[in-house]
């Protein structure tokens, strides 16, 4: 963990990626990188990286950012890309290669920077078009395909249209749906589990089959994201919703916010998503007298890395007294899982045409 403070080579590190990236000046010349100083301006061009890519923004290079930063350095044509299954590699380059395919009209599933097996079969599927070897190996040969086609072919919307077939899928209502919830936070592991399994009760009685991630004071370590959405993907759920409470050094953060996934600048975004997210948060702000902290997007990996519509609900924080309160009754805990269990069959309900 490199915050404010801290030095040494890996902080010199930190600091050459972000330079790379425009967000802050290189390491000067004569500078001994084995003291290279966590200053206020890294601290900056960290939270700056961070807020870009929707990413918590706390100025720490910790795991998640870190593995970001790695992602970032990569550009389309400065490695030769391809599907290696179990080792999936990922970057910015890969990013590039997905809404390359999606502008061309080969969809390559969401622009996520995963080179996963749609990216793959898209790949191959382009390669054959254009008179390539379909062998699925983005390198020069299909660098040089994409520069010539790229400059007369561009506004596809592949992604758009798989957006709309997954939201004409999830509105065929709640019934025979699988759905996976994950009593997701640590902070207060069986306060969300107790709500987890309310949720479940109410939406099993709708037809639904409901998946947890975890039973209740399950032993041994948290599953991480990456394989909370294995998981998730290995099922082939629906929809995916993880209930967290939060705490704060602070007393004063309170209240109910919803993210899913996309970018906070705009731009590519899961549509079901952001529809599930918004009844959620509807449906738990008026059921409940906390505050609004409104729905965001966020690339998170549970929420980046799932092929279904996931969204994650923080539903307080145990910092501050009144959320505290709250989050100890049961009653609430009842009027959260009636709001999540009527959003999504709100979220699943069929389109009326009138």
């Amino acid at each position: 963990m490199l915050r404010l403070g801290s030095s040494g080579a890996a902080v010199a590190e930190v600091r050459a990626r972000l330079a790379h990236l425009g967000l802050c000046d290189d390491i000067a010349l004569g500078w001994d990188l084995a003291d290279t100083p966590f200053d206020e301006e890294l601290d900056r061009a960290v939270r700056t990286f961070q807020q870009e890519r929707g990413i918590t923004v706390d100025g720490i290079v910790g795991p998640d950012t870190f593995r970001r930063l790695d992602e970032a350095r990569w550009q389309l044509g400065d490695r030769v890309l391809s599907y290696v299954p179990g080792h999936m590699m990922v970057g910015d380059d890969v990013a590039q290669l997905q809404r390359r395919l999606v502008e061309l009209g080969f969809d390559s599933g969401r622009a996520d920077g995963i080179f996963g097996p749609d990216t793959d079969s898209a790949l191959r599927e382009f390669q054959a078009g254009v008179g390539a070897s379909p062998d699925g190996t983005c390198g020069p040969e299909t660098f040089r395909a994409f520069d010539r086609l790229i400059r007369t072919v561009v506004g596809g919307d592949a992604a758009e249209l798989r957006e709309h077939v997954h939201l004409t899928h999830l509105q065929t209502g709640v019934a025979d749906k699988v759905i996976v919830v994950d009593p997701g936070s640590l902070v207060d592991a069986d306060m969300c589990h107790a709500i987890a399994t309310r949720v479940e009760g109410r939406l099993a009685a709708l037809g639904t089959q409901v998946l947890l991630t975890r039973p209740a004071r399950s032993p041994g370590a948290a599953l991480t994201e990456a394989e909370l959405a294995e998981f998730a993907n290995s099922v082939d759920a629906d929809l995916m919703v993880s209930i967290h409470v939060d705490r704060s050094v602070s007393e004063l953060p309170n209240g109910i916010a919803t993210f899913y996934y996309g970018h906070p600048r705009g731009g590519l975004h899961s549509h079901a998503g952001r529809l599930l997210a918004e009844h959620i948060q509807t449906e738990l702000t008026t059921r409940t007298d906390r505050l609004d902290c409104h729905v965001h997007p966020r690339t998170w990996d549970l929420l980046r890395l799932t092929r279904m519509p996931t969204v994650r609900v923080e539903v307080g924080y145990v910092s501050n007294p009144l959320d505290a309160k709250h989050l100890g009754s049961e009653a609430f805990h009842d009027a959260v899982a009636e709001g999540i269990a009527a959003a999504v069959t709100e979220a699943c309900a069929p389109m009326v045409v009138g």
